[in-house]
């Protein structure tokens, strides 16, 4: 999966905006104002930072070269996944919908309800 790709399946969620609270080098993707996905477009190669949940998160960095605690973030709670097609573009996608679905989980009922209950 590529950049534009992992772009397009963020902003795809209901209620998921882009922002840039570290200045325009560093996308930052929310909903309900809780971050779930964050990237820096002009880095090569490409990365993403994602919410996973913790067991899941190590052994998915068992299994993948390419997916690594989460760089400046919590490396108990992120990974860095580097968009060097190595990862299968099933499992970024996958792995985009459950720190999606992690965040909203974590927002309060009201907030919840808006999204039509997507987490």
């Amino acid at each position: 999966m590529d950049l534009p790709d992992v772009i397009e399946r963020f902003l795809s969620k209901p209620g998921a905006e882009e922002t840039t609270p570290f200045g325009p080098d560093v996308l930052v993707y929310k909903v309900g104002g809780k971050v779930f996905g964050l990237t820096a477009p002009d880095e090569f190669p490409a990365s993403i930072n994602l919410k996973c949940d913790p067991e899941r998160a190590v052994s998915l960095r068992e299994e993948h070269e390419a997916i690594k605690p989460g760089y400046h973030m919590n490396k108990k709670h992120w990974n860095t996944v580097v968009l060097d097609r190595s990862v299968p573009s099933r499992l970024v996608a996958e792995m985009i919908d459950h720190s999606y679905e992690l965040v909203v989980a974590s927002l309060p009922k009201a907030e919840r309800a808006k999204l039509g209950d997507a987490g």
